[in-house]
């Protein structure tokens, strides 16, 4: 394996593996109106990779025209549903917001879930940009959403339907989604459990320059809260600003899946997809050295 991984500009990478492949969702990393949809990369050896692209149809999502990012996706009663979120929205009288779709093929085309096109979720609850989503599904089959920019994190539990929300304990914005934001987090959650306690990786700083780093923290139950414990990327010699991670676990070895930029690069885009070995020492993540 060698870094990184494509040759494209990408970033926002959601790692996942089914049967015996590695499929890897990503944001095309481009002005915000050049960003009209999502690829994919996959690979069954971490050496090649095979790249789809296009893998939303866009004739589904109404409103949803630029700044298509970072993709989620999780199975659930043998088919694939992806979030991801649309235009960058400030305000909850914009159209966009974040917008689910589904599809029996993880490699999509992805539809929207719903017949008018609608997103998930346009509010803005507290202040959290829907941006961002992440979808953990839990051992016992329940799927929770993870989202937010702005420097505040929601937590959501779907439904069983995957077009919506179960009622969410108080405090509860809109009674569907709770603020659990960890120290220091600015955006991009991303959750995985490890002997029974849920760890969570975010990212920190800013996403245009070397001070984007991830971090981790822990909790025992998945909506109440995390704590910080390290470090889990940041800027070294051989690269600038690594974040907006995912991990998976392949043939036995976890790994992390990151964006990061060459040191020097100032353009906010040039970010690129790479892949390095994540280690669990003590039932905790450590710092990843990048490669």
């Amino acid at each position: 394996m060698k870094n990184p991984v494509a040759s494209n500009w990408y970033a926002d990478p959601e790692s996942r593996v089914y049967g015996d492949t590695v499929y890897i969702y990503v944001t095309n990393s481009l002005p915000y109106q050049e960003q009209t949809n999502l690829d994919l990369v996959t690979t069954k050896d971490l050496e090649h990779f095979e790249i789809y692209r296009n893998i939303l149809d866009m004739s589904t999502y109404h409103g949803a025209v630029k700044a298509i990012w970072a993709p989620t996706v999780v199975e659930k009663a043998g088919k694939y549903y992806i979030i991801f979120a649309a235009n960058d929205i400030h305000s909850e009288e914009e159209i966009g917001g974040l917008y689910i779709g589904v599809c029996d093929d993880p490699k999509g085309p992805f539809k929207n879930v719903f017949a008018d096109g609608r997103p998930l979720i346009n509010a803005i609850y507290n202040n959290a940009q829907p941006i961002d989503a992440h979808l953990f599904k839990d051992g016992d089959g329940t799927v929770y959403l993870y989202y937010g920019g702005w420097r505040h994190m929601m937590v959501c539990k779907m439904n069983e339907q995957m077009d919506g929300f179960e009622p969410m304990p108080e405090p509860a914005w809109g009674g569907i989604a709770r603020e659990i934001t960890p120290e220091g987090y600015v955006e991009a959650p991303y959750v995985m459990k490890i002997d029974g306690k849920y760890h969570l990786m975010y990212s920190s700083g800013n996403w245009t320059d070397g001070t984007y780093c991830v971090k981790a923290g822990v909790a025992d139950d998945p909506i109440v809260g995390f704590t910080y414990y390290t470090d889990v990327l940041k800027a070294a010699e051989i690269a600038d600003g690594p974040g907006h991670n995912s991990a998976f676990c392949f043939k036995g070895q976890w790994y992390v899946a990151y964006h990061r930029r060459t040191i020097g690069d100032t353009n906010p885009h040039h970010r690129r997809l790479c892949i390095d070995r994540l280690d669990v020492k003590d039932g905790r993540l450590q710092p990843v050295k990048m490669t």
